[in-house]
């Protein structure tokens, strides 16, 4: 228990420090189109911002879009297509019964892509949501340009043991009254199914998962893996997943991989989150 108020107690405070410190905070962007998408029995929120190429947004778990990407879209949508969806039971889309699965959340996506008529999109996820982008790579591979993993993991030894004992002991009393529940209430329809959703997530995190080696060598579409040097992914195992993707190599030797690695040095989960300006640059350099 003592591991999973060390990880939770500074990641509810960054969380605070992103949405009421960042330099960025204050210029946010109105989205010029938003609404739901009835898609696999459940209506799926989005938000649009901007015009050019798409680039589709995916959240970390508990997360809404303004909580997860508030300081990126307002760069982001001035010369691209945003297209920020939130998860089931997430922010504005309602809490359901329908059982979690990367498989049918990746489906949602697609769904919401099919609505839009957005034929090929770039696809960024931030761990739940990086998670949920593996598995659209595999079963939508014609539906994906790039795509971008921030602190995420295609299966559960992606992450340290310290990372996934900490899920196992997580309790929906940990997130009474936190920047998680204010979000949450600001936005969701139904503010009676909080307790519910963490209920539905921690079960969730708690279960083993596994997408599969042979399916991540598949994707044969570029992606780009960023990663904090201390964000909780086992390096080895990230290591081994950029090898899957075509990476680990001599480019001396040979051409350069499409895919790419970065581990940005002194950061958590959650504060990787907040480099803005180290993200945005590695996301312009590779998704032109």
């Amino acid at each position: 228990m003592k591991n999973l108020f060390r990880i939770l107690k500074p990641l509810l405070t960054l969380v605070i420090i992103m949405l009421t410190a960042s330099p960025l905070y204050g210029q946010k962007v109105k989205p010029s189109a938003s609404g739901y998408v009835p898609v696999n029995g459940i209506k799926v929120y989005y938000e649009v911002y901007g015009e050019g190429k798409p680039v589709v947004l995916l959240h970390g778990a508990f997360m809404t879009i303004d909580m997860n990407w508030g300081q990126l879209i307002p760069e982001l949508s001035k010369n691209r297509k945003v297209i920020a969806i939130e998860l089931q039971g997430h922010g504005h889309t309602p809490f359901s019964d329908r059982k979690l699965s990367h498989t049918t959340l990746a489906g949602d996506v697609k769904g919401v892509m099919d609505e839009l008529k957005i034929d090929k999109a770039d696809v960024i996820g931030y761990s739940f949501g990086g998670a949920v982008a593996y598995q659209f790579a595999i079963q939508s591979p014609e539906r994906l340009n790039k795509m971008v993993i921030i602190s995420a993991t295609y299966k559960s030894t992606g992450w340290i043991p310290e990372v996934n004992n900490a899920f196992k002991g997580m309790k929906p009393d940990l997130f009474i009254n936190s920047p998680m529940q204010l979000a949450y209430d600001a936005v969701a329809p139904d503010k009676t199914k909080w307790t519910k959703f963490l209920e539905q997530m921690i079960a969730t995190a708690k279960q083993p998962f596994d997408l599969g080696d042979s399916n991540i060598s598949k994707i044969s579409a570029p992606v780009l893996i960023i990663s904090g040097d201390n964000d909780g992914l086992d390096k080895v195992e990230l290591a081994k997943t950029y090898t899957l993707l075509g990476g680990g190599i001599s480019a001396d030797l040979g051409s350069m991989p499409k895919s790419q690695l970065a581990i940005v040095p002194g950061q958590g989960h959650v504060s990787l989150m907040m480099q803005n300006a180290t993200i945005l640059s590695y996301l312009d350099s590779f998704l032109k």
